[in-house]
């Protein structure tokens, strides 16, 4: 797959996946609250934390490659 297709389907699923459920706030959003203020989590929630986060970090860092010119698209 070409990078600049990753990056608009990373993008996609950082809309989608990483911020279901909509409401009442996004799912990452609750998981990193969590870990900001040394809740304890069960598996199911670290799980929830890695599923929601991976398109996040993939969005990060193909933008980061984008922007120091180390894609070429």
């Amino acid at each position: 797959m070409k990078e600049k297709n990753l990056f608009q389907f990373s993008l996609i699923a950082s809309l989608t996946l990483g911020l279901a459920p909509f409401f009442p706030h996004a799912h990452i959003w609750k998981q990193l609250m969590n870990i900001y203020h040394s809740r304890p989590m069960l598996g199911m929630d670290w799980f929830d934390l890695v599923m929601h986060g991976t398109p996040w970090i993939l969005f990060i860092i193909l933008g980061i490659r984008k922007l120091i010119g180390k894609a070429s698209w």
